[in-house]
């Protein structure tokens, strides 16, 4: 491939503008012409411009081999109209420039258009810092919190003091308000631009990205409002594409099983079809890309080399887009990926094929700049390539991003100790917070025997105590406990009486066979006993 390729920053578009014209001007062969009975020295007519440029611009990284002869053609105009070339009678400004063998040389200069000054570093639109813990309202704690005895069972004491004690210094515990959705907006807002500008390898997104323009809303809606298939679901259905353009879209993407039975079927239906998806696309008022971030989807380009990070701050920077916008834009790579892959899909056009059409036909719909840019077709064109080739990741939202995020916002959002000494100790007008004290080992010991004992007598006091249970289960837990703890159940029942005095005796009943028997042995009539008589 010819050509250096321009990486990611500022005015990317005209450093490669100015690139251009250098390789163009330097390369394209000159020779003699005859015309009207005239030689013109240097010179070359408008079929040789073409066909150089259009090898030019295929061998070169920037643009590829995408670029088609038309497109040549396009960008000729604009060197004509831009006094890069002039006709042999020095006539330049306008773009009547055809593929024919009218003659065309070079100025003694071609003017390079000249880079913007860069905004003073004091003047720069720094990315907004991400919030951090200690940045968050603190919840105002009472001045003395009264100490409640831990009750512990010996099980869950052993684990949790399971680690030796060591010198451990003064401490107090921070509690916060709960995270609001503007702290939310915010995080992501500036975790979304860090990660761009770090996968960009950038210093600063100035001169690319105005992070003002930006809405944290559309961020976090194009995150979490999404179907099962990732499509944006919008809230205000009037936003959305119109019925019939959804379902020329259907139809097409699913052809021939997505057309409806009661449409008229003819010979060039699908062709009428796209026509109306394409025209309601180009009469849009403004590219899914929307103006404001073209320079940076145009920085992107310079990542191509390395396919996948690229791929990856599309994903980032389609976060930026309208919800709108990103639904018609997901919607249509779908539609276009279906319609290139769908082989009983009849050609869209007799000279082209439907891959090339589609990218001809949708790339200024995707990407365009509000002022006329000499390149932005090629470009488009460009970009649009590279997100067919990976329509089913470029529209996904990037899961380190998201993994990224969901971490800080868990961290912020749990109770945290500080030590003294600590970074927030410095803080002014801190609240007052509830410090830990110190005790010794002598003292820590007292109070886990006492704690454990305390917490044992409590659960047997709860079993003696306990109305719902019953007489047989009472017992039964009772030896249980009996058999664990001797000492403490000895304590609480010293005697048979005092044990006889919580689980009562039943009164014994009679079995009911037996109650039966008693009742029906006065009632027998009397039997005849057998008499020995002879």
């Amino acid at each position: 491939m010819d050509g250096n390729m321009i990486g990611p920053g500022p005015y990317r578009a005209t450093k490669l503008w100015n690139e251009t014209v250098k390789l163009f001007r330097g390369g394209m062969p000159l020779r003699r012409h005859w015309a009207h009975f005239r030689c013109y020295d240097n010179s070359f007519t408008g079929s040789e411009g073409i066909d150089y440029l259009h090898e030019l611009l295929k061998r070169n990284q920037n643009f590829g081999p995408e670029v088609t002869r038309y497109q040549s053609l396009q960008l000729l105009r604009k060197f004509l109209k831009n006094h890069v070339i002039e006709d042999v009678k020095g006539r330049f400004g306008n773009e009547d420039f055809d593929d024919n063998g009218r003659l065309y040389r070079f100025p003694p200069q071609s003017p390079l258009k000249p880079l913007p000054q860069r905004v003073p570093i004091s003047q720069r639109h720094f990315i907004p810092s991400i919030p951090r813990w200690d940045d968050c309202e603190v919840t105002q704690g009472p001045e003395k919190i009264p100490m409640k005895p831990l009750v512990l069972n010996s099980e869950s004491w052993n684990k949790r003091h399971s680690i030796a004690i060591g010198e451990v210094p003064e401490c107090k515990l921070i509690r916060r308000k709960e995270i609001t959705p503007k702290h939310v907006d915010q995080i992501w807002t500036s975790m979304t631009l860090a990660h761009l500008q770090s996968v960009l390898g950038l210093q600063s997104l100035d001169g690319v990205l105005d992070a003002k323009l930006l809405s944290p809303k559309h961020i976090v809606h194009n995150v979490f409002r999404v179907n099962k298939q990732g499509i944006v679901i919008l809230k205000n259905k009037s936003e959305d594409l119109p019925h019939w353009v959804l379902s020329a879209m259907k139809c097409l993407a699913n052809w021939p099983n997505g057309s409806d039975s009661k449409q008229p079927m003819y010979p060039g239906f699908e062709r009428d079809v796209f026509r109306t998806v394409a025209e309601h696309f180009q009469r849009l008022k403004e590219p899914l890309l929307t103006f404001h971030l073209y320079e940076i989807f145009v920085s992107i380009l310079g990542l191509l080399p390395r396919e996948q990070i690229a791929v990856e701050a599309l994903q980032v920077c389609c976060l930026f887009l309208p919800p709108a916008n990103r639904r018609k834009l997901q919607l249509l790579m779908r539609l276009m990926a279906k319609a290139c892959h769908n082989h009983a899909l009849p050609p869209l056009n007799d000279a082209i094929g439907t891959r090339t059409l589609m990218v001809q036909t949708f790339s200024r719909c995707i990407l365009c700049s509000a002022d006329e840019v000499d390149l932005d077709e090629l470009l488009a064109t460009k970009l649009v390539n590279v997100m067919l080739d990976n329509h089913e990741n470029v529209l996904k939202v990037p899961a380190e991003l998201h993994r990224s995020v969901e971490e800080h916002l868990s961290h912020l959002r749990r109770a945290q100790i500080k030590y003294a000494g600590a970074d927030t100790d410095s803080a002014v007008d801190s609240p007052p917070h509830t410090y830990c004290r110190q005790i010794s080992r002598e003292e820590f010991e007292e109070q886990r025997v006492t704690a454990s004992q305390r917490a044992v007598v409590e659960l047997l006091e709860g079993i003696i105590q306990d109305k719902l249970m019953s007489l047989k289960d009472k017992k039964k837990k009772l030896k249980q406990f009996q058999r664990s703890y001797p000492d403490i159940y000895c304590k609480r029942f010293p005697t048979p009486e005092s044990e006889a005095a919580v689980l009562p005796e039943r009164p014994q009943r009679l079995k009911p066979q037996l109650m039966f028997l008693t009742l029906k042995k006065p009632l027998q009539p009397f039997q005849r006993s057998w008499s020995f008589r002879a």
